[in-house]
């Protein structure tokens, strides 16, 4: 089943992201990922993998702003092209 977390602070959100996923792994997923708005720009991180490994690529990330997703694929392969958030 897909979850969501979405975060606003005046720190940096990446790891509260992070746990929210990990708080939400019992519910099964393929992919997932992290989207945050940092530098005037967006920037995202995805894995087929476990939130384990999203959270090492996540290490150089920092923002404010951003949201994370587990996706179960109801259409589209589980890729990482396919992992939320688009």
């Amino acid at each position: 089943m897909c979850g969501i977390v979405g975060a606003v602070a005046q720190r940096n959100i990446v790891p509260i992201l992070i746990e929210g996923l990990r708080r939400l792994e019992y519910r099964g997923y393929d992919s997932c990922g992290v989207a945050v708005h940092a530098d005037g720009e967006l920037k995202r991180a995805r894995s087929v993998s476990r939130v384990a490994e999203l959270d090492a690529q996540t290490h150089e990330l920092a923002a404010f702003t951003g949201i994370a997703h587990t996706r179960w694929a109801t259409h589209g392969a589980p890729t990482t092209a396919n992992a939320h958030p688009h």
